[in-house]
């Protein structure tokens, strides 16, 4: 994973995220009504972790009149995501919206070359000539909705969809609960399970410890081995082997440990 790791840039469509959650046909058209209360449905905390196993996160930026979904300002803030406030205007409010959100993404594309990718969280097929756009610039994009919100043709043009309701899913887990491990050794043994989960997502059929040390600490920068009482990283996955957490081989050409995957329930 560190091999290919990826700047990223995340524009969230808010209104269309979180009203295509609301709605099990997906988000309303512009100019109707309102809905009666702020949905608190959207796992913005899950989106943002999933999105840290493509690369390092450089932009945060989300699109709404947050007057609608004040509910999500703390959530926002929490997670670091800057609140781009578009007030609505009649019927024009969400063309607002996307059309800043555009502007944005051109700008980034245009000033910020270490940018290489771009999250376009949103089902809206009016995004479609954006992502066009951003990939005859040379960008990969990564495109993130709702199932029965999302266009076709948008979901067809990104370089790669993920669907909202497979990351609140969550991937498979060890046929071990982590409740059976020690404390002290709790929080890293967790770390290594979320790391694992997304080499997974990612399709990641050889998994170097190097590379799972790497997705650890994308996840969490202050992560240390050695805060846990072991004298090397081979020795923490040696013990999470032993914990009944992981399977563990040795690589043949290099002789590092490579992760196999979750060890089944004995």
């Amino acid at each position: 994973m560190a091999d290919d790791a990826h700047s990223l840039a995340v524009l969230v469509d808010f209104e269309n995220l979180a009203l295509g959650l609301e709605r099990p046909n997906g988000p309303r058209s512009r100019g109707s009504a309102k809905p009666t209360k702020a949905p608190e449905k959207v796992e913005v905390k899950l989106i943002l972790e999933r999105l840290v196993e493509k690369g390092k996160v450089i932009v945060k930026r989300a699109y709404a009149d947050w007057g609608r979904f004040s509910a999500y300002r703390e959530i926002m803030h929490d997670a670091g995501v800057q609140m781009m406030e578009i007030p609505e205007r009649g019927m024009t409010g969400k063309n607002h919206a996307d059309i800043q959100l555009c502007v944005d993404a051109m700008d980034l594309c245009w000033s910020k070359e270490h940018i290489d990718t771009f999250v376009i969280v949103s089902g809206d097929s009016d995004f479609t000539p954006l992502v066009s756009k951003l990939k005859e610039n040379g960008k990969t994009v990564i495109g993130l909705g709702t199932k029965d919100s999302t266009s076709d043709l948008l979901a067809a043009s990104c370089d790669e969809f993920i669907y909202y309701e497979d990351i609140v899913k969550g991937p498979g887990a060890p046929g071990v609960s982590v409740t059976e491990i020690p404390q002290k050794k709790r929080p890293a043994m967790q770390l290594l399970i979320e790391a694992v989960q997304a080499l997974q997502r990612e399709n990641k059929d050889i998994m170097h410890s190097s590379m799972v040390k790497d997705t650890m600490k994308r996840k969490q920068p202050q992560f240390s081995e050695s805060s846990y009482g072991y004298r090397s990283f081979s020795e923490l996955l040696q013990d999470a082997e032993r914990s009944g957490i992981i399977t563990l081989r040795t690589d043949q050409r290099s002789g590092t440990w490579v992760v196999v995957g979750f060890a089944e329930k004995k």
